[in-house]
């Protein structure tokens, strides 16, 4: 068993890191400065313009996309090869994903165009993306209903010659408050009575599209996101798209949903060991800087307790994601899913407490890092229906 990554994937790591803590993390106050000077803007910032082309020249782009390097404009990395990469960027969670173009809502919906996409929706949307020229959003999470339950989704898609007409209200519309989120990936109902899991499909709707409204920015825990995206609620009030629009075939939403979220929810739980290790790296800094009660913090013992508590979760989780990934890479997504669910368990649950600790070394900073985390045991599906599936996996015959 050899714990070693090839030498490739370590001159790509090596990369990464040193563009993210030359670049991304010095960018983070100019980033504060753009957004204080535009209290009411949305979207891209300028800086998040300038790392984009910086990280593009030096080849740091598109790396989550596995695939013919010539189409993705990637390197045509495996899950394993692209673990360490991801995990840099979480150093940084407001500008190192972004600035590699691998952010979140774009990622997943880019494995959904390159996976399921016509030639034609990859030529409008797809390269777009690809390139950053715009960005898109995905909406499924609905307001009326326990979105945890994809089967409950109401909105719905309904044929009208060669057009589909779309009504319904979705929030937590990741991404769909930057006015460059061209398009919005839409799942919804097009056949109420046919079987539990092949009722509902997924369509691509453009942002200006008539009957689309975006109804009001969504705040995650006091923060907006206003970094480059946020979250919104939008209802889509009979809106037409051509019927060559629909990804995939009628009844597919629910199966490019499962296949949409295995990668993404590993994503997450990649960069979210980057942001653990940074938290880490702030502690270890902190504790050796401050004095109480005659001694360093990092001479008590219960600061000492609390590294070594974080080291041990850290290094056990890289390992099961790491595990993930090998999985994922050989035996594909779908055999991977116990160790997908736990991976989505274990790894926010133990870096919200990692960042509790760090919390309280720093006197109650780090909160927007907290909430980035925090939110994770939610979004693509709350930790206790991971675990029930995963109990339910564990305990059959």
């Amino acid at each position: 068993m050899d714990f070693a990554h090839d030498g490739a994937t370590l001159a790509l790591t090596e990369r990464a890191f040193a563009f993210v803590r030359e670049h991304a993390l010095p960018a983070e106050r100019v980033l504060d400065e753009q957004l204080a000077a535009h209290p009411e803007q949305w979207g891209d910032w300028p800086i998040v313009k300038q790392l984009q082309e910086r990280a593009r020249e030096q080849g740091l782009w598109n790396l989550f996309l596995p695939g013919d390097p010539e189409v993705t404009g990637g390197a045509g990395l495996t899950n394993v090869q692209y673990a360490p990469i991801a995990e840099a960027t979480g150093w940084s969670p407001r500008l190192g994903p972004v600035a590699f173009n691998c952010a979140a809502p774009d990622t997943g919906n880019m494995e959904v165009l390159n996976d399921f996409g016509t030639p034609a929706q990859k030529d409008q949307w797809l390269r777009p993306l690809l390139n950053a020229q715009i960005r898109s959003a995905f909406c499924m999470t609905e307001p009326a209903v326990a979105s945890s339950d994809a089967t409950n989704i109401g909105t719905r898609i309904g044929r009208d010659g060669d057009h589909y007409v779309i009504s319904g209200r979705k929030w937590w519309s990741t991404g769909a408050m930057n006015p460059e989120a061209a398009v919005f990936i839409v799942m919804g109902k097009t056949d109420p009575d046919a079987e539990r899991h092949r009722q509902q499909s997924m369509i691509l709707v453009p942002r200006d599209a008539p009957g689309v409204e975006i109804v009001r920015p969504l705040t995650v825990f006091g923060y907006a996101d206003r970094d480059h995206g946020g979250h919104a609620e939008i209802v889509f009030d009979d809106v037409r798209v051509p019927a060559d629009h629909l990804i995939a075939g009628e009844g597919d939403g629910f199966a490019i949903a499962q296949a949409r979220l295995g990668p993404g929810r590993i994503h997450h739980c990649m960069r979210s060991l980057g942001t653990a290790e940074h938290a880490v790296a702030l502690v270890k800094e902190r504790a050796n800087e401050r004095h109480a009660f005659g001694r360093t913090l990092a001479e008590h013992g219960v600061v000492r307790e609390w590294a070594a508590e974080s080291r041990i979760q850290l290094e056990a989780l890289r390992l099961l994601v790491l595990k993930t990934a090998w999985l994922m890479d050989t035996v594909g997504n779908r055999r991977a899913m116990t160790e997908i669910q736990a991976i989505k368990i274990a790894v926010p649950r133990a870096v919200q407490q990692i960042l509790d600790r760090a919390i309280q070394l720093h006197g109650g900073a780090l909160a927007e890092m907290f909430a980035g985390i925090r939110s994770l045991r939610i979004a693509d599906g709350p930790d206790e229906v991971h675990l029930a599936s995963l109990g339910r996996a564990e305990l059959r015959e």
